[in-house]
């Protein structure tokens, strides 16, 4: 039975150190990205936090994006990013930092990541804290 334990212990740390990789290979895109796209030079400590909280959804194609165009997904990011987790109150001041966001992102860039985008919207309100 020991050695069962063991084994299913090793494959977990070996899963463990997959996802962190691949999670570090992430965020060291999206710090190239950031600079590269918004000039902006991201806090690595709060990205990696902001990444983190973003959970199993970075690594999946289509939960990873946010479409600027899809406005049932901006109010969802509204709603449970800036409501429920930044702790903002809902105004105009959503929409509208929301709305900078996409365009400091770029309208012709399709990958739009979630990660990102919700890193700058915690910068702009400054809500570091909340990590």
């Amino acid at each position: 039975m020991n050695d069962l334990f063991l084994k299913f212990e090793i494959i977990n740390y070996i899963n463990t150190i997959k996802i962190m990789n691949k999670r570090d290979e992430l965020i060291t895109k999206y710090v190239s990205e950031l600079k590269e796209k918004c000039n902006v030079s991201a806090n690595v400590d709060l990205l990696t936090k902001v990444t983190i909280g973003c959970g199993p959804s970075i690594y999946n194609k289509d939960s990873s994006t946010v479409s600027c165009t899809d406005s049932s997904e901006l109010d969802t990011v509204k709603n449970n990013y800036l409501i429920k987790k930044l702790g903002i109150k809902d105004g105009p001041e959503l929409d509208a930092a929301i709305k900078k966001v996409c365009e400091k992102l770029g309208s012709s860039n399709r990958n739009k990541y979630r990660a990102m985008f919700y890193y700058l919207l915690c910068v702009e309100f400054g809500k570091e804290s909340a990590y």
